[in-house]
């Protein structure tokens, strides 16, 4: 995943609160259990010395969240008396937990974010469709897109002794407006660099738009067969059954690439003191991390992303820096590829095996 958007979070000196607070509600005293949860992790960041006024500005947004009843889970980051970023999440956090340290803890939150890829869903009919695109930020855009309704919609009954005509007008129209429905998701798809579309809707007028739309479309186009709205929820599923085969493919197709690379000495590195050689020199162009790693792995950092070592004093006398802080590698070495515009690819840890961290190289040293 891109993490470019991680990079105004750490604009801050810290220290960052991470929360991942659970605002379930599927009991009868669902508010109270809620909100008790987020007291426990309250009293963990106080523990923690949590400052106030950071604290003021989490319970805040935890409690305007939890009053408007709009997510069962939510991921904050503060500091410095003010949240930078807040997110709901579809479900509760895998990991309720509540952190204060140098660095915001975000690998729980980009593992449950996953690869987000731009896509398009589009619902037609005879008469046009209604198209939702989303791009790879999340931004969404809907277009509603009229036909043309001049001639008959509908083909008359067999018998009519105008009966040719009216079908040849009918076809016409259909296909005309198939050709409008199908340039406007070009369009579309093009502006929002759809990865995945989905076309939804009369049988008809999806054979018709697809019949229109460029091969690129027609590359990632995949048909259901609902006439339904934008919204529908099994068309939501669908989209997501897409979207999660579309992140298993792209993890396995950088994973194969790394073992490949790795294998023949070229470029790709293990292991966290290689890793950091190649953040150093701007070599990373993708970070695979384990969805759990292992805690107790440190490092330390300077202000610049680009200073990291395995120890404060490696810090010290071999670059002169002078604010030196200790946290998880995992933490400092997401920021120093966000900051070098790299990218990330959280490896799932199934049935308990767990990833040595490693790194894909845009060059050799």
């Amino acid at each position: 995943m891109e993490l470019s958007f991680l990079k105004t979070l750490y604009q801050h000196p810290g220290p960052y609160a991470s929360v991942y607070a659970d605002l379930t509600r599927t009991t009868e005293d669902a508010s109270k259990a809620a909100e008790l949860r987020w007291r426990a992790l309250r009293t963990d960041l106080e523990e923690q010395g949590t400052p106030a006024a950071t604290l003021r500005a989490i319970e805040a947004t935890i409690e305007n969240e939890m009053a408007a009843r709009r997510s069962e889970g939510l991921v904050i980051f503060a500091a410095d008396g003010e949240v930078l970023h807040a997110e709901r999440l579809p479900g509760p956090p895998r990991v309720p937990q509540a952190r204060l340290a140098p660095l915001p803890h975000v690998l729980p939150y980009l593992a449950e974010r996953g690869e987000r890829f731009p896509h398009l869903v589009a619902v037609v009919d005879r008469r046009g469709g209604a198209i939702d695109c989303v791009t790879a930020d999340g931004r969404h855009r809907h277009i509603d897109v009229d036909g043309d309704e001049d001639y008959p919609i509908r083909k008359t009954k067999a018998g009519d002794w105008n009966q040719s005509r009216f079908q040849r007008s009918s076809e016409n129209v259909w296909k005309a407006n198939a050709k409008k429905v199908a340039q406007e998701i070009d369009r579309a798809a093009e502006r929002c660099g759809a990865e995945a579309v989905v076309i939804a809707g009369d049988t008809r007028a999806r054979t018709a738009v697809l019949e229109e739309v460029s091969e690129h479309v027609l590359e990632h186009a995949v048909e259901l067969d609902r006439n339904t709205g934008v919204h529908d929820p099994e068309l939501d599923a669908e989209l997501d059954r897409i979207l999660d085969l579309k992140t298993a493919e792209h993890v396995m197709t950088v994973a194969e690439r790394f073992d490949r690379e790795l294998a023949n000495g070229q470029r790709a590195v293990s292991g966290i003191p290689a890793i950091v050689e190649a953040v150093r020199q701007g070599q990373v162009e993708t970070l695979l991390l384990d969805e759990y790693p292992d805690a107790s792995e440190r490092l330390w950092f300077g202000p610049d992303p680009m200073q990291l070592a395995s120890s404060a004093e490696e810090l010290r006398t071999e670059f002169g820096v002078t604010d030196v802080r200790e946290d998880r590698a995992d933490a400092a070495l997401v920021r120093a590829v966000a900051a070098t515009d790299g990218e990330l690819v959280v490896l799932p840890s199934n049935g308990g095996e767990h990833h040595e961290m490693g790194a894909v190289l845009r060059f050799m040293a």
